[in-house]
């Protein structure tokens, strides 16, 4: 299972998301992969923590080597780097993801993620990709590449509206390019049950009939404490309300899907 996580609004918690989910699947013992298509590598950091991962061992290096034809090109498998947490590998970002942008759509390199993802289907027994704020070349790759989308929400006017623009593109590079992605749900996160909006904005999307996954999760200063620690919520305090609300969602997406 390919899943991206993916919303063009920025600060909605797409490598949060991503993280804790991955987190649980290796925890639970599945073979799990990040890739961080984000240039500015929050999941990377916040698995990886500080480490300092040579530049041509990321995202950036792999891309970087479609542009140029080399007699012995690495493997996909190279530009992969383990976590500190068992089962749990990443493809990290670089910043310099953000220079080749324009020479790889240039060159329509729009379908190499989905073929290196391929070549590690026997390796893995999930992927989640994270992607960066905007509809650009590394999101219509991530999407082209993933059976499965989960949009975060963060409850309020704004993202309700550009929810619509985001769910039309979803479905244009499924007409065009991937005619197996589907729409897995839309993920609720900061939410304050005790405030008025959250609570009306919500349900507006699910009385429209919008795939609003369940649990909702909320809002807390302890996930600030789990990306300065470099630490998912199931490493950091199990216990935690958010942490078993991100175990909850994540067994709702498994039961789904029987992953």
């Amino acid at each position: 299972m390919r899943r991206v996580v993916f919303n063009q609004k920025g600060g909605v918690g797409k490598s949060t998301i991503t993280c804790n989910l991955a987190a649980i699947s290796a925890h639970r013992g599945k073979r799990t992969l990040v890739v961080d298509l984000d240039p500015q590598g929050n999941s990377t950091q916040y698995l990886l923590g500080n480490a300092d991962t040579d530049q041509a061992l990321t995202l950036a290096g792999f891309f970087d080597q479609t542009l140029n034809f080399k007699l012995n090109p690495k493997g996909t498998e190279e530009f992969i780097v383990a976590s500190p947490y068992e089962g749990l590998h990443v493809m990290p970002s670089h910043p310099l993801l953000e220079e080749l942008q324009s020479k790889l759509e240039s060159r329509y390199k729009i379908y190499k993620l989905r073929d290196a993802l391929q070549e590690l289907a026997e390796d893995y027994d999930e992927v989640y990709i994270d992607t960066p704020p905007a509809l650009n070349f590394y999101t219509r790759s991530a999407l082209i590449a993933a059976d499965a989308c989960l949009i975060p929400f963060d409850c309020d006017d704004f993202s309700r509206r550009a929810l619509y623009s985001l769910l039309e593109n979803v479905e244009e590079i499924k007409a065009d390019h991937n005619r197996h992605l589907e729409v897995e749900g839309i993920v609720v996160n900061q939410f304050q049950p005790r405030a008025s909006l959250p609570q009306k904005v919500v349900q507006e999307l699910i009385d429209e009939g919008l795939p609003v996954l369940s649990p909702y999760l909320s809002a807390s200063v302890k996930i600030k404490e789990s990306h300065e620690q470099a630490r998912p919520m199931i490493h950091l305090d199990a216990r935690h309300k958010l942490a078993q609300e991100f175990v909850a969602l994540h067994d709702t997406l498994a039961a789904r899907y029987g992953t």
